[in-house]
């Protein structure tokens, strides 16, 4: 069973999302999400942790950069041989 998180946005609505892996990446959380826990053809998107106060609730962002994107993929590969991340 994965890790189920609710996500707030900017206008006030929730989305569930479920962790299918997290990474630590030059000091930064990254964390391998996905709208479905056993879906093998569901969407997955990489939020990092950009919250600085480690007392607060964490401040996660869609990754968008295309080469640190690309980066932290081929971890979440590496880790999850059996799930192919794109």
């Amino acid at each position: 069973m994965f890790e189920k998180l609710v996500f707030t946005g900017e206008n006030g609505e929730e989305a569930e999302f479920f962790v299918l892996e997290q990474t630590r990446v030059n000091g930064i959380n990254y964390l391998l999400v996905s709208d479905l826990a056993d879906d093998e053809e569901s969407e997955a998107l990489i939020v990092k942790d950009i919250s600085k106060d480690t007392d607060a609730e964490a401040i996660y962002e869609i990754v968008e950069n295309d080469d640190e994107l690309e980066s932290v993929s081929k971890i979440f590969n590496e880790l999850l041989d059996d799930i192919d991340v794109e």
